[in-house]
């Protein structure tokens, strides 16, 4: 069949592409309206971001001029080392939690809920459909409303400002055991599972080298949404650790002062916290595609 499409040299047979338009035109053909707007989009989202970094590079002289500055300036070094010398923002401190919170909530979530999800769709025992709305049912309720219970409950085990308060609370999370089993339902074949079973491998084993490496896209999103979840969260570290234990969001929060706002500085603290959430979205973003690739090729 390939070789009657092809033409000369191997390449595609131009009467036999122009018989179906659909499938060549639609695939790579876009309009000019659609370049623009993903251009405008783009302009729109980035532009935040990288004027809140020129901001600090220079000073708060800049911050209400218009237009904006569009060049960096000379102060960051100054900036930067002001940041990690400030007394009350404890801003290394808040790195360094904030990097062990989210490594640990990350790879816990990650192998609790692709195990919990294996379970739910590929295994048979009482009660897992009970289970599974239970599951459910926990993402319905909001987290405001659990803050109060659980904190009183990191009280009784005298965990109040330790970091173990911010990290053991959410070591899995129902809607990612609710995601790993949608995906493990349909990317795991159940003939994959009983062969790995015939050549005599346990549930465990089944779930490490079968299941495991199938889920990796899956796993990979899932990866990133939780690291950049315990990242960014401000509500509950706020109300459970103290000012000189805090993680990074508690530090860039520590910067305002109620008289004068440095926002050279609050910038600079902002832009220094992104860039580990750049390099576990270039991580994990390989994962994702790699898994999707790998899917292909077998397919």
């Amino acid at each position: 069949m390939t070789t009657l499409l092809a033409g000369p040299g191997g390449r595609p047979n131009a009467k036999h592409a122009a018989a179906r338009p659909g499938r060549f035109r639609g695939m790579w053909n876009a309009s000019p309206l659609t370049y623009l707007t993903l251009i405008v989009a783009l302009v729109l989202s980035i532009f935040p971001i990288y004027w809140m970094i020129i901001v600090a590079t220079r000073t708060n002289s800049v911050v209400a001029d218009v237009p904006p500055p569009l060049l960096p300036g000379a102060h960051g070094t100054d900036n930067v080392g002001r940041l990690f010398d400030n007394p009350e923002a404890y801003f290394a401190k808040g790195l360094l939690n904030s990097a062990l919170a989210s490594a640990a909530v990350t790879i816990s979530t990650v192998f609790f809920a692709s195990l919990a999800g294996f379970a739910f769709a590929k295994l048979r025992f009482r009660g897992k459909n009970a289970l599974l709305l239970t599951i459910i049912a926990t993402m319905m309720i909001p987290v405001q409303m659990g803050i109060i219970p659980l904190y009183m409950i990191m009280v009784k085990l005298g965990w109040t400002g330790q970091l173990q308060a911010v990290i053991v609370p959410f070591l899995v999370t129902g809607f990612g055991v609710f995601m790993m089993r949608q995906y493990a339902d349909q990317a795991v074949p159940d003939e994959l599972i009983e062969a790995a079973r015939v050549d005599g491998c346990t549930t465990f084993g089944i779930y490490w080298r079968v299941v495991l490496p199938a889920l990796r896209p899956a796993a990979g999103v899932l990866g990133l949404f939780t690291f950049m979840q315990t990242w960014n969260e401000f509500m509950w570290p706020l109300a459970v650790l103290q000012p000189d234990n805090p993680t990074v969001q508690l530090s860039i929060n520590n910067l305002a002062n109620a008289y004068f706002k440095d926002y050279t500085l609050m910038f600079a603290g902002t832009s220094v916290a992104i860039l580990p959430l750049l390099v576990v979205f270039i991580i994990f973003g390989r994962q994702i595609i790699g898994g999707i690739m790998e899917g292909a090729v077998k397919a």
